[in-house]
């Protein structure tokens, strides 16, 4: 006889969910905030006579400024990403 405080092992649980039967959960941003952000870290990058941010806010900006131009028309992607490496590479040169 079955003990009733373990189950079957044979039998079959119900379906398990998938990530296919969740909810969509489109990630998206607002190209004026992004834009803002963009802007104030040039201005930070623009105002500064030497590097005003850590090595690692260096790396992480280097990977995370690109990627946020993602949510800008390309043309402006371009020229922000332009403008934050020519910054880069100035003040790096000090």
């Amino acid at each position: 006889m079955p003990s009733r405080r373990q189950p079957d092992l044979f039998i079959p649980d119900e379906q398990p969910e998938t990530f296919e039967d969740r909810p969509s959960q489109g990630v998206s941003a607002d190209p004026e905030e992004v834009r803002a952000e963009m802007l104030g870290l040039l201005a930070e990058l623009r105002a500064a006579k030497i590097m005003p941010w850590t090595e690692d806010d260096v790396g992480f900006y280097q990977v995370v400024f690109p990627q946020m131009s993602n949510w800008l028309p390309k043309d402006e992607a371009a020229q922000l990403c332009l403008e934050f490496d020519a910054e880069m590479a100035r003040l790096n040169a000090v």
